[in-house]
């Protein structure tokens, strides 16, 4: 059996139904895996695409800034999948303005979609994973995990807590079999970056400073993320992997 094969395991992505989530879901799928898909509303037709492959899949239409309701939604899934054996918190929100007139409402979504939402499901699955004695958590890093950006500075502070926070459960769930990694993408060609991706000065910069000399598609992120889901990263704890094209080494 291969190393990486994830027959019959069963995965949560959250935001499964597009850009880097979608790709995610797909690659974790022709790996074996059942797929749940959490995200704003229920989607028919990612079902029936990863439904093709040839494993279960259902979407879940819930809004992560409910905190109160994470335990009913967990609850259902298990309902559904019967366990849960892989935790892909993919869903992240953007808002860019000068740091100087950042909005309070805009951080303060930014920072319960991308930081508390996180922390508050790998909480929630958490309890069944040290239960049963096994699981992998993917959180979705960034760049800005590393570095501040530009006009985006409540993202910077998320992702920041997110690669914080990863070691901080990994340290605590690691000797109780769960595993908690983190993905750091580079820059992917995704709807968060159309902004930079329709400016020719910053799109030219940014191309300038990646060694591969391109930017990333979201296929780009799921072997990433098959790796950290299997056997193969069973000895991977509280690490978050660099998938850039070559950016940080720059």
């Amino acid at each position: 059996m291969s190393i990486f094969d994830l027959t019959g395991k069963i995965a949560i992505v959250t935001g499964g139904n597009r850009g880097l989530g979608k790709a995610i879901a797909l690659e974790l799928a022709r790996a074996g895996a059942h797929i749940a898909i959490i995200s704003t509303q229920k989607n028919i037709e990612i079902e029936q695409e990863i439904a093709a492959i040839g494993v279960k899949c259902e979407s879940f239409a819930f809004n992560l800034a409910d905190f109160d309701q994470y335990h009913a939604c967990i609850a259902r899934i298990v309902e559904r999948f019967g366990a849960i054996d892989i935790l892909v918190n993919n869903a992240g929100i953007q808002r860019r303005h000068q740091s100087i007139a950042f909005p309070k409402k805009d951080w303060d979504e930014v920072l319960d979609i991308n930081a508390s939402a996180i922390f508050f499901m790998c909480q929630e699955v958490g309890k069944i994973m040290i239960n049963q004695g096994s699981g992998k958590i993917i959180n979705l890093a960034s760049l800005l995990s590393f570095q501040g950006g530009m006009t985006v500075p409540a993202y910077a502070a998320s992702k920041a807590a997110v690669m914080g926070f990863s070691k901080s459960l990994a340290n605590e769930w690691a000797s109780l079999g769960v595993n908690v990694n983190c993905i750091a993408p580079g820059y992917m060609k995704t709807d968060m970056n159309t902004a930079l991706l329709d400016n020719p000065t910053r799109n030219a910069q940014i191309m300038d400073r990646i060694p591969a000399g391109r930017w990333g598609n979201p296929e780009d992120i799921a072997g990433a993320a098959v790796f950290l889901a299997s056997n193969a990263a069973r000895y991977i704890h509280g690490h978050t992997l660099v998938v850039d094209g070559g950016w940080l080494g720059r």
